[in-house]
């Protein structure tokens, strides 16, 4: 599975995550963008941890980190990384982030690279 930018057809400018209306040249329409895959390393910019989510996430806190993907786009996403450090390489995948009953929600999760 792949996590997906948007590039509009117009100005070519790629965007993360889906815009209505190209933040670049502000020329395009809905539906507009071709979708692309972004690529899964980059660095890790900043990170913080949540020590109260929500019930249902059945973990005591859920790190939580914004990474600078090799073309520039920025991602947020969950971390499993035991002592994150700022600038250090990391490796995304896409992975259920969160279980409600038969529901699943994936999202981008952070490994060392």
């Amino acid at each position: 599975m792949e996590i997906l930018g948007y590039k509009c057809r117009k100005c070519g400018q790629l965007h993360y995550p889906y815009r209505m209306v190209c933040k670049k040249c502000g020329e395009n329409e809905h539906n507009e963008f071709d979708a692309v895959p972004l690529p899964r390393r980059g660095k890790l910019v900043t990170f913080t941890f949540l020590h109260n989510p929500p019930a249902d996430f059945m973990v005591v806190k859920l790190p939580l980190g914004i990474v600078e993907l090799e073309n520039g786009i920025r991602v947020t996403g969950q971390l499993k990384i035991p002592k994150p450090t700022l600038g250090m390489a990391v490796q995304g995948e896409v992975e259920v982030v969160h279980e409600s009953g038969d529901e699943k929600n994936y999202g981008m999760v952070f490994y060392p690279a």
